[in-house]
Parts: C-alpha cells; structure tokens; sequence
C-alpha cells in the first residue's frame, strides 16, 4: 500500500473517531473542505506541516497518520 493510501485511511479513521464531517475538521483546521476530501480520496498528499495541523484538530499524534495496523 502507498504511503498517500495509508495516510488518507487513516485521516478518514481519526476524522470519523472524533465524528466529525470533512467540513468540521476543515473548518476547525483553518482550510478548504474540499482539501480534506481529496486528501481522504488521495487526489492529494499533505505536506508534514498539514498533517501537524490536522493531528492538532484530532487531537493525535501525527505519527498516526502512517500507521499501517489500523483496522477499518
């Protein structure tokens, strides 16, 4: 599996963890909502200071985002 994969699973997982929509994690994370989704579709890869950004709003280390383990 690419790592662009394992990283908008695992963004999907913790997004849905905290329930939030793509627009609430957006909106919270200061960016486009439409940016989420194509992150979680791999149209995109996020930089390492997005991912921080967005570990901050899920409150999760960014390390978690390269997890391969995850169920789901």
């Amino acid at each position: 599996m690419r790592v662009r994969a394992i990283v908008a699973k695992n963004l999907r997982r913790l997004r849905r963890a905290k329930d939030l929509s793509q627009e609430e994690l957006a909106d919270r994370a200061g960016i486009n909502r439409n940016y989420v989704g194509m992150l979680e579709r791999e149209q995109h890869a996020a930089t390492i200071d997005m991912l921080e950004k967005l570990a901050g709003v899920l409150d999760t280390d960014p390390a978690e985002f390269f997890r391969r383990d995850t169920k789901k």
